[in-house]
């Protein structure tokens, strides 16, 4: 099988999509790779603890490499941190990069262009599929996510730190998607069947972050922190 890397961002989908490219053996999955803030030491979208990262990553039992960014980096700065790494990781007989994104077309392209750059080619295991679909059978087979981040404009506070299940399915407003695939929330997985073991963790603080755009502080999100357990 030719060899590939995972793009995990600690995520439902991301999980969801690492177990059906394992299922299929298409591709040999060598490495998991994550983008990690320099500064705060956390996943850099979800906002979790890269503690916590360690720990699924050896639940998964495979290597991890991760991309430190720093504070606040500019898209081209992102881009050539990203190079850099792929190029590297091209070196040691990569041929493909997998990613759990679901519906979105420009982001599908804009993958598909950068690693075009460094002579890589893309998956989407689970491109196309029902997003309803997708976390129903995320569910079903017996995998666990936490809500560790939601959009203050369309989710309240309760809804971070909420396990996603049935009921929170339920609870959704009709103008987010189930999945969370337009941003509306971002979930770390601590258990479910591409894990030895689950993951222990403990819910801490939840607090209001304000972003701005432009001129605008037009994004808000609640983010719920999670604590490692001491070993």
């Amino acid at each position: 099988m030719k060899k590939a890397i995972f793009n995990w961002s600690g995520g439902k989908d991301s999980a969801f999509a690492l177990w059906k490219v394992l299922g299929q053996k298409e591709v040999h999955i060598s490495t998991l790779l994550t983008s990690v803030s320099e500064k705060y030491q956390r996943i850099s979208m979800h906002g979790v603890r890269k503690e916590l990262l360690l720990e699924q990553t050896a639940s998964i039992g495979l290597p991890l490499e991760m991309v430190m960014i720093p504070d606040e980096p500019s898209m081209s700065d992102y881009d050539s941190l990203m190079a850099k790494k792929l190029t590297k990781l091209k070196k040691t007989g990569i041929e493909f990069s997998v990613f759990g994104d679901i519906f979105l077309e420009d982001l599908k392209k804009y993958r598909e262009q950068r690693l075009s750059e460094v002579g890589l080619k893309a998956l989407f295991p689970i491109w196309k599929m029902d997003t309803r679909e997708v976390v129903e059978q995320f569910i079903e087979n017996g995998f666990k996510a936490v809500v560790v981040s939601a959009n203050a404009r369309l989710l309240d506070k309760s809804f971070a730190g909420r396990i996603i299940d049935k009921s929170f399915l339920a609870d959704l407003p009709n103008n987010v998607d189930p999945c969370g695939e337009n941003g509306e929330f971002h979930s770390f997985v601590f258990d479910g069947p591409v894990f030895s073991h689950p993951i222990n963790f403990s819910i801490g603080e939840t607090v209001l972050k304000e972003y701005k755009t432009s001129d605008k502080w037009d994004h808000a999100f609640w983010y719920c922190d999670l604590l490692p357990f001491a070993h």
